[in-house]
């Protein structure tokens, strides 16, 4: 089971949970049918059901606990190993241009170290890390301040749409303003 929070059951838990399927499969050698076992363990049938197929076909140690469920993340020493390949750049990596994308991180991870992470997992790791995206090393030389504060000034409120005011509306169709 998953919670919203992110996190998992605890090792304690799956151990707690392990016990439980191994004491099912006593029961299932003795005999007692799924409804006793889903009673006797407090558990739903659905479950007991589960359990009682991955016995049938592994025996009981098809009910030890498999471990976390989290998907593979990388230990301290392989992000300090992919914080210098980062470092290289892409061009180094094959790539045709100087741009890290999130994609491109994935397929170096795969092939550097042989695992696979979801991309939202590696932007996590990554601002861990003190990665940030899109801040340029330094800014344009061309840049003029004074252009940009006044296109922020003038140009920018006639562009952006007028946010609706908040408050009583209609939804007739016959409301004089509407004519």
């Amino acid at each position: 089971m998953r919670y919203p929070q992110g996190g998992g059951l605890t090792a304690e838990r799956r151990a707690f949970r392990e016990g439980l399927r191994l004491q099912a499969a006593e029961m299932f050698a003795t005999g007692h049918d799924n409804a006793m076992v889903a009673k006797q363990m407090r558990v739903s049938v659905r479950s007991v059901q589960r359990w009682r197929r991955a016995w049938q076909d592994g025996g009981p140690p098809a009910l030890h606990s498999k471990g976390s469920a989290a998907r593979p993340t990388l230990n301290e020493d392989l992000v300090a190993v992919l914080e210098q390949e980062l470092a290289k750049g892409p061009v180094a990596h094959g790539w045709p241009n100087q741009i890290w994308t999130l994609e491109r991180i994935k397929t170096l991870i795969g092939r550097r170290f042989h695992k696979t992470m979801t991309l939202s997992a590696i932007a996590q790791m990554l601002h861990r890390h003190g990665f940030s995206h899109q801040i340029p090393a330094r800014r344009a030389t061309e840049r003029k301040e004074e252009a940009v504060t006044g296109w922020v000034k003038e140009t920018w409120p006639q562009v952006e749409t007028p946010r609706r005011r908040s408050g009583p509306s209609s939804s007739s169709r016959t409301r004089p303003a509407s004519r």
